[in-house]
């Protein structure tokens, strides 16, 4: 599930905002996100036990996202590997610049 672009979002958002959020405040964080996107997203992290879902009995039916402790312990995870690609986003952007001039080279004539 952690490999799955939009459940790091997910996460992401959550943990960034450190309080439950509506269906329609993560669609406005995660810009790009289909709402079909959204609700596989949300359930299969419901499911996998990272996220947690209350619905509230109003009229219209209200309903609350919010990380578990599972999901708190995936989101430091994750909030590690962003924390090592912004540290070595340099070395990564050099690198590949040397494979796409590599790449791009004639190929050397064979003797």
């Amino acid at each position: 599930m952690l490999a799955s672009k939009w459940a790091l979002y997910v996460l992401a958002a959550l943990r960034r905002y450190d309080r439950p959020m509506r269906f329609s405040e993560l669609r406005r964080v995660l810009d790009g996100i289909t709402q079909k996107m959204l609700t596989q997203t949300l359930r299969a992290l419901e499911r996998d036990g990272l996220v947690s879902r209350t619905v509230y009995p109003t009229v219209p039916p209200r309903v609350d996202y919010e990380l578990t402790a599972l999901g708190v312990e995936a989101g430091q995870l994750t909030a590690a590997i962003a924390d090592w690609s912004v540290a070595h986003a340099r070395e990564i952007l050099t690198a590949r610049g040397r494979f796409d001039e590599r790449d791009a080279a004639p190929p050397a004539p064979v003797r």
